[in-house]
């Protein structure tokens, strides 16, 4: 498939995880690709293996580096069709634990970072009637144990997209979010080396398994394409069958 032939689309936090499977997955189907992240290493080691990239190394959360970013969109590739925000850190503990800077930042990058970038491109995307997809989670549509500043963030992003894409008949950009459970990145690492907490985990989710990064970005770019013209403010579980269930054990 090529759907997004000749078409910009801005990666953030791209350097690894769910972004470089995403930005490799939107360059597969003939998409130019900015790669946005804070870790120029990362970012220049995903550009390799694509033909048509650029490097920004970049703070989304930062307001002039969001401008920065969508500038070098528009010098190099003359526009902007999607954006794909899915930069993202997490800070674990209880209301009692979670220090006031690590909560600001968890909130600057994960939630501002959202708002920035969809301002700083609002103008390309709504010129070429382009696209927004969100990368929230599971932990934006429920509370975890003891990720009280993640779970704020990501119910902020999971809430703002359906903000946002009620200005579509207006603007002409959907927006809409995926909602990954655990998948195998380097945020999960801790979680996946631990068996009795990944045992855990996979007891929960029907499917069985944690998501590979490539299983999301599929859904992203089915979302950020025509095949998707119709679908506007949506949260889409990438769950496995995670929010099937009612939280009860397995009693069968």
């Amino acid at each position: 498939m090529q759907r997004f032939k000749g078409k910009t689309v801005i990666v953030t936090g791209a350097g690894s995880g769910i972004g470089a499977a995403t930005a490799r997955r939107f360059h597969e189907e003939g998409a130019n690709i900015v790669l946005v992240g804070r870790t120029k290493d990362k970012l220049d080691t995903v550009a390799e293996t694509l033909e048509h990239a650029e490097v920004v190394a970049a703070d989304v959360g930062n307001r002039d580096d969001a401008e920065r970013i969508a500038a070098a969109a528009r010098d190099r590739f003359g526009g902007i069709d999607v954006l794909v925000n899915n930069a993202g850190i997490v800070a674990q503990g209880r209301l009692d634990e979670v220090a006031p800077e690590d909560w600001d930042e968890v909130i600057r990058i994960d939630l501002t970072g959202v708002f920035l970038m969809g301002r700083a491109v609002a103008k390309d995307l709504q010129s070429r009637k382009g696209s927004i997809v969100n990368v929230s989670s599971v932990s934006g549509t429920g509370g975890d144990w003891g990720m009280m500043a993640y779970n704020a963030a990501k119910g902020g992003v999971t809430n703002m997209t359906r903000a946002m894409a009620l200005d579509a008949k207006r603007t002409g950009v959907r927006v809409n979010a995926v909602c990954p459970s655990m998948t195998a990145t380097d945020m999960t690492s801790g979680l996946r080396d631990n068996p009795e907490l990944l045992e855990t985990f996979e007891g929960r989710i029907p499917l069985g398994r944690a998501a590979e990064p490539e299983e999301v970005a599929g859904v992203i770019a089915f979302l950020a394409s025509q095949d998707a013209r119709f679908v506007n403010g949506v949260n889409l579980a990438v769950d496995g069958g995670l929010s099937a269930s009612n939280g009860q054990p397995d009693m069968a």
